[in-house]
């Protein structure tokens, strides 16, 4: 079998698209920013700031009992939430369930459903961006 020289490969490597080395999150974040930006073309990037306001800031257009993020997630993103039924619910960072955000199907449905419940309408795709950005760095 033939070597390919170094050179070469690298310049073959360099020849994909980056969105193809990416993970699931790494993509799904790419298209919220380009919905994002999309929405606002003064859109510069997701902070994890914002993600963390969002995650503990009490909203009053959702369901009464479900104020927050942290009502069911709790304040750590590291440590296990639990539903207002008493079912536990695994951390929300990264770093403690690192195959959480590996299916887009599975973050959008929880991300409308949780919005929803939470906020009273749909979270925009900055907010998303923001949030698992903010999960994503604990």
């Amino acid at each position: 079998m033939k070597k390919l020289p170094v050179a070469r490969f690298l310049f073959l490597a360099l020849l994909l698209p980056l969105s193809a080395a990416a993970g699931p999150l790494e993509a799904q974040l790419s298209a919220y920013a380009s919905a994002a930006k999309a929405a606002n073309p003064s859109f510069a990037g997701f902070s994890a700031a914002r993600g963390k306001t969002l995650h503990t800031q009490s909203f009053t257009g959702g369901k009464a009992d479900t104020p927050s993020c942290t009502s069911c997630h709790g304040k750590d993103p590291q440590a296990a939430g639990q539903t207002l039924t008493g079912k536990a619910i695994k951390p929300v960072a990264l770093s403690a369930t690192p195959s959480r955000y590996a299916d887009p199907a599975k973050v959008e449905k929880w991300f409308k459903r949780n919005c929803n419940e939470v906020l009273g309408r749909e979270c925009t795709p900055q907010e998303k961006g923001d949030w698992l950005t903010y999960v994503q760095g604990q």
